[in-house]
């Protein structure tokens, strides 16, 4: 089965322009335009797109093919498909790197259509698409939790080293305090601690917990960078 996705439909790629049958023909464009709309739900799954977009993005397979069956046998092949691959100018503002990337995966698409290979092209966008999904359902890739700078306030007769660990380690991935300074004349103790939540939206529980073993004095989470430009 693996040797027929290689095989071309058109049986050879010399002269192809001129060996090309009108059922062969169409029979590629019916593929060139099945994968180019699989490609572009790839692209729309979990991703913010437009529709002007997507549409380009469903149709570059079928163009691609076109030049390529062209442009095939001919000593300008290269220079044409260096003109193809061009197309990724085709936006006149910069692209996400998915964008870029699924550009690239429909011009592959349009080759190998181009050049009669419908089975490899068919193998090659279910191959891409469950990578895909695999990708974006999956942690892989995913960024950390920002920095952040939780500040607690506490009475000089308490002892507060490593008081806070406990529910520390169960809300943080990392923590480490960072200072401890004097406040209301020397009656109150201010401790700072760099922390990166284990899982976003548990500010909350993370600083009632803290309150109640600081005897419900002054606590604040704020994000780092932001915490330093302030002060």
């Amino acid at each position: 089965m693996l040797d027929a996705a290689l095989t071309s439909v058109f049986g050879t790629t010399d002269s192809l322009v001129a060996s090309v049958s009108t059922v062969d023909f169409l029979m590629c464009c019916a593929a060139s335009i099945v994968l180019g709309a699989a490609v572009a739900c790839i692209y729309m799954f979990r991703h913010n797109y437009s529709k002007n977009f997507v549409v380009t993005l469903a149709l570059l397979p079928l163009i691609v093919q076109i030049v390529i069956t062209l442009v095939n046998g001919n000593l300008g092949a290269g220079i044409a498909v260096m003109g193809v691959f061009n197309l990724v100018r085709f936006r006149s503002i910069p692209g996400s790197a998915k964008d870029i990337g699924s550009v690239f995966l429909a011009m592959a698409i349009g080759l190998a259509t181009g050049m009669g290979f419908i089975a490899l092209a068919v193998l090659f966008t279910i191959i891409v698409g469950i990578v895909n999904v695999a990708y974006v359902l999956s942690p892989f890739g995913r960024p950390q939790e920002p920095a952040k700078v939780l500040r607690v306030t506490v009475p000089e007769d308490l002892e507060f080293d490593g008081m806070f660990d406990d529910v520390l380690g169960r809300y943080t991935s990392e923590h480490e305090l960072t200072e401890v300074r004097t406040m209301n004349m020397g009656s109150l103790y201010q401790l700072e601690y760099h922390v990166r939540l284990a899982q976003a939206g548990t500010e909350k529980r993370l600083m009632d917990e803290v309150r109640c073993l600081n005897g419900n004095l002054k606590v604040s989470l704020g994000n780092a960078q932001v915490t330093r430009e302030v002060l």
